[in-house]
């Protein structure tokens, strides 16, 4: 039988949906009450992710944990040190924690990361899953330095407006409230502030999902000419498709 592109396509989307959940409330909170809000909203809804992984499963799967101590880290610096630089890098260093630990398992781990989670489901010859595991680091460290680019993008505007306002409380500049706490130039350059730091919570959200769900329909295809799924029949010592790695 072979790869069902179009079904790993689907089931990869409904697991991505439900790792960016915390993402996607992190943006709801952020619309409706800003950015700390926002941040301690991520924080409790990757803790009561893993919290519900483990009640149901009894496991929680290594890289969601690392992701959710990410947060809950990072998130919990932002909160008391009221300062959102740590937050918006969050993104970036856990793309590029995913993409150490891939890198290492395709050079010291004996086989790809990837490989040992799929290689139930695919049967593929040792170069495939190592220009596989590869594509999975290439793609990490994409979104890590697009990321980068949009905090960068951010961080000019914020350091502007510090410049033109030097006397400005730091509380000012974390919540970009322009109208109550500027005037002038230093008012324009609060609202470019402001607009990119929506930007980049629009991108934290609708970019990176789509640069995901992107690269996952493409290595589907790439999986597709070059892997076959067993088939489930006893006869031939396959396993269930549809088993989930």
């Amino acid at each position: 039988m072979r790869y069902d592109a179009a079904f790993a396509a689907r089931a990869y989307t409904m697991k991505l949906l439900y790792d960016f959940l915390p993402i996607v409330l992190f943006f709801v909170a952020y619309k409706l009450a800003g950015i700390f809000t926002a941040t301690a909203v991520a924080v409790a809804a990757a803790l009561v992710q893993v919290g519900w992984s483990w009640l149901r499963h009894r496991r929680v799967e290594p890289m969601h944990l690392a992701s959710a101590g990410l947060i809950a880290v990072l998130g919990g610096i932002t909160l008391i040190l009221h300062d959102k630089t740590f937050i918006m890098w969050k993104p970036t260093l856990v793309y590029l924690l995913f993409a150490g630990v891939f890198a290492g398992s395709q050079l010291w781990g004996g086989r790809p990361l990837v490989e040992r989670v799929l290689s139930e489901q695919l049967r593929m010859g040792r170069r495939q899953w190592r220009q596989l595991g590869w594509a999975w680091i290439i793609f990490f460290l994409v979104c890590a330095g697009a990321n980068a680019g949009m905090v960068a993008y951010y961080d000019r505007a914020e350091q502007a407006l510090r410049a033109a306002a030097p006397a400005a409380a730091p509380a000012a500049i974390d919540d970009l409230a322009c109208e109550r706490d500027f005037a002038g130039a230093a008012l324009g350059l609060c609202r470019e502030a402001a607009a990119r730091e929506a930007l980049w919570v629009d991108f934290k959200l609708f970019g990176l999902i789509a640069l995901t769900l992107l690269f996952v329909i493409a290595q589907g295809f790439w999986i597709a000419r070059h892997a076959e799924v067993d088939d489930g029949n006893p006869e031939n010592g396959g396993a269930d498709c549809s088993t989930r790695s």
